[in-house]
Formats: structure tokens, C-alpha cells, sequence
């Protein structure tokens, strides 16, 4: 239960800071229309996710006694990890893009739902360890999810906050070095997953 609660803890830290097009809209439309609007936006996947996460699963659910379909979905998974680490471990500032159209929300919950990313998380990652814990307990289901979805719209509400009151704190080396970090973290879980996927693909 613990180990659950961390990795959806460290996930949600990290798909929330990670840099992509859901943070750049909550930081351009708090710079253009403030605080508030940019937590409309940081709100948006309480609302998207819920169908997303539902399909991911269904879809998993058919494949959940196949071996060899797990491993491939986990080593995606991983190399998905990896991906998205190097993109923290690369980054290296906050482009401010315009956007003088407030509509915040309708603009989050069209970015978050077009996004591919929601749904390569929960196929690759959030769907098989949701479907493995859950077999179990759903309360351990609910102790990844639930402080997964805390961080990933928690931190993007800091960030709303932080960017609303300073626009250099977002463009400091503190910033850019937890980006790095969390990096790091993310590829250590890509790793996690690949061992996964050798070991459904070998069937050991």
C-alpha cells in the first residue's frame, strides 16, 4: 500500500510538472487572465479523465490473460517512461505562448482530451497497475489513483499560483534542476516497467 501510494504520488508530481501542452496553457492563461483562470485549466482532467481512464481499462481488461499482449503494453510503458524523463531531464525553460481568448476551462478540457498523453499513461502504465492491485483490493487501486490525481492537479495549481505572482520563479535554475530530478525518477520507473514486460514476454 505504501509503494502505491509513492508511485502515484512521484507519477502525478511528475506528469503534473512535466513540461507539454497542459502546463503551457495553465502558465499562458494565468500570465493573461490570472490565478483563477489558470486553476480552470489545472482542473480540466478531473473532468476528461474519467471516460479516458474508463476506456484505457476496458480495453486492457480484454487483453488482461495474455501474457504476451501485458508485456508488450508494460515495455511500451517503459520506453514511455523514458520518454517522458529525457523531456524533463531536457528541458530548459518556459515558452509563453499568446492566448487572449480566456474560456479556460473549455480550453483545458479540449487540450487534456486531445492529448494522446492521458491515454498512453493509463494503457501503458496506470491501466495495468490499476487492473493488477485492483484484483486484490480496491482500496490499494484507490491508494495509486487517488494521490495520483492529488499531484497531477495539485502541482499544476501551484504552478498556476507561482506563475500569477512571478514570472521568473518558473524561468529559475530551482525549477529547471526538480524538472531534472523528477526526470531521473521517471526513467527509474521505466526500467521497473521493462523488467515487467521481459518477464510477461519470457514468462518468467
Amino acid at each position: 500500500m505504501k509503494s502505491l501510494l509513492i508511485t502515484g504520488m512521484v507519477l502525478g508530481l511528475s506528469a503534473g510538472l512535466s513540461p507539454g501542452p497542459m502546463l503551457t496553457l495553465v502558465i499562458s492563461q494565468t500570465l493573461r487572465h490570472g490565478i483563477r483562470e489558470g486553476v480552470k485549466v489545472a482542473l480540466a482532467p478531473l473532468l476528461t479523465d474519467t471516460p479516458i481512464v474508463l476506456a484505457c481499462l476496458l480495453f486492457l481488461s480484454v487483453f488482461s490473460d495474455m501474457r504476451p499482449a501485458l508485456g508488450v503494453i508494460s515495455m511500451f510503458g517503459g520506453f514511455y517512461l523514458f520518454y517522458l524523463g529525457l523531456n524533463s531531464i531536457r528541458f530548459k525553460t518556459v515558452d509563453f505562448q499568446e492566448d487572449v481568448d480566456p474560456k479556460s476551462l473549455k480550453k483545458g478540457l479540449m487540450v487534456n482530451f486531445l492529448n494522446p498523453s492521458p491515454y498512453m499513461f493509463w494503457v501503458s502504465i496506470g491501466g495495468p497497475l490499476v487492473i493488477k492491485t485492483s484484483s486484490t483490493s480496491l482500496v490499494a487501486a484507490a491508494a495509486f489513483v487517488i494521490p495520483f490525481y492529488l499531484l497531477l492537479v495539485g502541482s499544476k495549481i501551484v504552478v498556476a499560483i507561482v506563475s500569477g505572482r512571478s514570472r521568473n520563479l518558473l524561468k529559475s535554475r530551482h525549477y529547471t534542476i526538480i524538472l531534472r530530478i523528477l526526470g531521473l525518477v521517471l526513467m527509474g520507473f521505466g526500467v521497473m516497467f521493462l523488467k515487467d514486460g521481459l518477464r510477461y514476454l519470457l514468462g518468467g
